[in-house]
């Protein structure tokens, strides 16, 4: 990185920080603390969800994702617009009218204390793991690019986001998302246009479209049913519905960023508008990545992403095996060209199309043989089952390619990613932890400055154990995918136990409680021992405790055993 780039980096990361201590610099009690005094307008609410959403992983990990696998992620997010209607119609104007601090102390006045913690130790749980993931997606930037250590890097960044998080809560949170998503999306919409400039001068965008399409990286839409395929459009608008269901509906991180709305409407307008710009962004994203591809077919990419990990073969005695794979990548590489420019002359003119595509994808195939030796001696090396370098692809392409300045800014908006999620994470689950556990059960009657105190060292307690967790997460494969598939083991089983709430008035406590917990065991269960793709377990969860819950109901029933203290809110 030149001078300039550390500029830009340093002088954006300190605005943030300092702009974000600034800004909650007022909090006199917890509702300020929580909730930023429920005064945020719209677009606040609707930029802060996003940015606890769009963590570094997704600026990281989607182009590779999209340079390794196409564009077919995105349908993972077409069942969002249709929850976000869903939500504003029915949990938003309960959620305020109940005047609630999480979403979880409405279970209690619908079921009972128990449900009401199962849901929200569910929640904890797998939000304490995500954000120790989000905390480890920028760490790989700078251990990469400036030689530091994962390990430490990870820490940098958790103290970082715990300086503003801690000090001003919701309101600093929400500020500095407004201001880290204007930001990034400048610098991602600025990164894919001289992605594209960066091409050979006689490629043109059009040819650029069609050499990605032929090598099936704008597979945007699959429609072919496969309960074992992780990205067509059923699962997207099936399990991604219910995943943004539970995700939005459910889920502190994002329940407590539209409960800081100014009134329902704001509450409203702020989700329906993430709603709207949500898939148009992760379009954007992934086809920054696509293009990555095709820039990469005219630019010999590296025999692997992660420089780091082809030094330690060299370092361990492997340095034969890598010359070896490197004499063959350059040899294809170079019958790669030829065949790209006939497949290009080829679409261009019309003619000879599908000869043409033949050859390419066989050189390709070749191509790839040799990155899977080169996994294979990684894997061998590390004596682990799983290596990816999708990871590292946009970020490999951006410090090798991309103008000085623009380089500073970049990495920046990966850090500013990680820290917008984390700051967010860190709030719900201070939330979480401090109304439904510590106030509610372990010290019910303390004073308001007492539980402001409390939820700052909860605050704390909490980035250290996602920092914990971020110093194990690169065994987790692409981040993208591992976060995702972490959430999708909890929110089908926490969306059942809300829609049980919400709209079957028969099922009392006893029943959503044992309900919701074999419905877990059955999703852990069903993850260990079939091949299902991750966002099925979304639905599966959710039905399950319907299916398991109707049964305990009828059976208490017939006992004779209600809960007498339930209460149902109309």
């Amino acid at each position: 990185m030149t001078k300039l780039d550390w500029l830009v980096l340093i002088a954006t990361i300190t605005l943030i920080v300092v702009y974000g201590i600034w800004k909650g610099r007022r909090n006199r009690d917890m509702q300020d603390y929580l909730l930023a005094s429920r005064s945020l307008p719209w677009y606040i609410v609707c930029l802060s969800i996003m940015g606890t959403q769009a963590s570094a992983i997704t600026f990281l990990s989607a182009p590779g994702q999209a340079y390794g696998d196409g564009m077919r992620f995105v349908q993972f997010y077409f069942g969002l617009p249709l929850a976000m209607v869903v939500l504003s119609i029915t949990a938003v104007p309960i959620y305020h009218k109940l005047h609630v601090y999480t979403a979880y102390e409405y279970l209690e006045s619908r079921f009972d204390l128990k449900t009401r913690t199962l849901a929200a130790t569910l929640f904890l749980i797998q939000r304490g793991i995500s954000t120790g993931v989000s905390i480890y997606a920028p760490a790989i930037v700078l251990s990469s690019i400036l030689g530091w250590s994962v390990q430490w890097t990870c820490v940098l960044n958790g103290i970082l986001v715990l300086l503003y998080t801690v000090s001003g809560g919701t309101k600093a949170v929400s500020y500095t998302q407004l201001t880290q998503m204007i930001i990034i999306l400048s610098g991602m919409a600025v990164a894919g246009f001289l992605t594209v400039q960066l091409l050979p001068p006689d490629i043109t965008f059009a040819d650029a479209l069609r050499v990605a399409g032929k090598a099936d990286k704008l597979n945007v839409i699959d429609l072919k049913f496969d309960p074992n395929n992780q990205y067509n459009i059923w699962s997207g608008l099936i399990g991604g519905f219910f995943l943004s269901l539970s995700y939005f509906g459910a889920d502190q991180s994002q329940v407590g960023r539209y409960l800081s709305g100014s009134s329902v409407t704001q509450s409203r307008l702020g989700l329906l508008m993430n709603g709207i710009v949500k898939i148009p962004m992760q379009f954007g994203i992934l086809f920054i990545g696509a293009m990555v591809f095709v820039f990469y077919l005219f630019v010999q990419p590296p025999l692997f992403f992660n420089h780091i990990e082809l030094d330690a073969l060299h370092n361990h005695g492997y340095t034969q095996q890598v010359n070896a794979l490197q004499y063959q990548q350059d040899s294809l590489f170079k019958i790669q060209q030829h065949d790209l420019r006939t497949l290009i002359q080829a679409m261009r003119d019309d003619k000879g199309v599908v000869e043409a595509e033949q050859k390419f994808h066989t050189t390709r195939s070749h191509m790839q043989q040799v990155r899977t030796q080169v996994t294979n001696l990684i894997k061998q090396d590390k004596k682990v089952e799983k290596v990816e370098d999708t990871n590292y692809v946009f970020l490999s392409f951006v410090t090798r390619f991309l103008p000085s300045g623009l380089v500073g800014l970049l990495i920046a908006i990966v850090l500013l990613a990680s820290m917008s999620s984390v700051a967010g994470a860190l709030n719900s689950l201070t939330s979480t932890t401090i109304i439904d556990v510590y106030k509610r059960i372990l010290c019910p009657d303390l004073s308001e400055a007492r539980y402001l105190t409390a939820s700052r060292w909860i605050t704390v307690g909490w980035g250290v154990f996602s920092i914990v967790v971020a110093l194990y997460a690169g065994q987790l494969g692409n981040l993208l995918e591992a976060v995702n598939r972490l959430g999708s083991l909890f929110y089908g089983v926490i969306l059942g136990i809300f829609l049980c709430a919400f709209y079957i008035r028969r099922i009392r406590s006893y029943a959503v409680f044992y309900g919701a917990i074999l419905a877990q065991i059955t999703v852990f269960l069903l993850y260990w021992l079939t091949p299902i793709a991750f966002l099925w377990y979304n639905v599966i969860g959710c039905i399950l405790v319907i299916i398991f819950a109707f049964p305990i109901e009828l059976f208490q029933k017939k006992a004779g055993v209600l809960q007498k203290s339930e209460t149902v809110i109309e």
